[in-house]
């Protein structure tokens, strides 16, 4: 398989505090690679790294075959753009305005192209408007079509969904697909937003405590993501002492709602629970959620 990045037992340390630990993960072309991690995971260190904004303590990288110790990384480099924690844009100046200056900086012969990359962005109308009289979602289009003005075919999204209401989660999502799918482009793209991230997936590295714990396709997490039933019962106290002395595996949620891990006998199931005297109040087949896979894989949750 051909890889655009590829990362061995990567390290970064701050005085005692160690970011990444031994971290290897590997992107295909072509992919969207999903990098799912809570907080402080270690997920924007990778990026910083990966963007050569920062060296890694040790462990070593390959961006399209050079190594990040290598002078080849600079033209490997240029074939990446990325948007790491917030837009890199000017708010004084307009959208236009932006990818010149852009343009400037990247040493480009001329401004053709800037049209069609507004265009692409969704802000060919904002004329003479500002940046910081642009929405959020408008400023992270505008942060992506910066990053686009060297046309790269790889790209690196840290959280671009941050702060968005749910239309521009939706604008920022179809931007993606596009980008993937008419123009090739490999996405990078780290997200604590599990549900819109399962949207766009087509490979997922889960991170935990600087740690690559896992890496899968989208189908084969498709595939590792058990069914489980739904439950809400009338005391969820009661349904998991049932379900111990039952040796199932299960999640409770609040609202009196739990996913029992198994193919669950309900009559037998609702009997035991009279005895505590709880009461199944619905029941309903699910698919386990991207959420509650994580949760389970880096042992978030009370039962696996």
């Amino acid at each position: 398989m051909d890889y655009v990045l590829r990362a061995d037992a990567l390290c970064k340390q701050y005085k005692h505090f160690k970011a990444l630990d031994n971290l290897s993960l590997s992107i295909p072309r072509g992919a969207i690679y999903g990098l799912v991690g809570k907080n402080g995971a270690g997920k924007t260190t990778l990026i910083r790294l990966v963007c050569g904004l920062q060296s890694p303590t040790s462990g070593s990288y390959t961006l399209y075959g050079a190594r990040h110790d290598q002078p080849a990384i600079l033209g490997s480099r240029r074939r990446m753009g990325a948007v790491v924690e917030t837009p890199s844009i000017y708010l004084e100046l307009t959208a236009r305005e932006n990818l010149i200056e852009q343009y400037l900086v990247l040493g480009l012969p001329s401004f053709e192209g800037i049209d069609d990359l507004l265009k692409l962005v969704g802000l060919a109308d904002t004329g003479k408007k500002r940046a910081k009289n642009f929405s959020l979602g408008m400023r992270q289009r505008l942060g992506i079509a910066v990053a686009l003005a060297g046309d790269p075919d790889f790209l690196v999204l840290d959280e671009p969904a941050n702060g968005l209401d749910p239309e521009g989660i939706v604008e920022i999502r179809e931007l993606i697909l596009k980008l993937n799918r008419e123009r090739q482009i490999t996405v990078l793209i780290s997200s604590h937003i599990l549900d819109e991230l399962s949207r766009l997936a087509t490979h997922y590295g889960f991170i935990d405590g600087g740690h690559m714990i896992r890496e899968l396709s989208a189908s084969d997490l498709e595939a590792a993501c058990r069914k489980c039933t739904r439950l809400k019962v009338s005391d969820t106290k009661a349904l998991a002492r049932v379900l111990d002395a039952l040796g199932l595996s299960y999640q409770i949620f609040p609202e009196g709602e739990a996913d029992v891990y198994a193919q669950v006998n309900i009559t037998k199931l609702a009997l035991a629970l009279d005895k505590e005297h709880c009461e199944i109040l619905t029941v309903q087949e699910r698919d386990e959620s991207l959420e509650s896979y994580y949760i389970n894989l880096i042992g978030g949750g009370r039962h696996e």
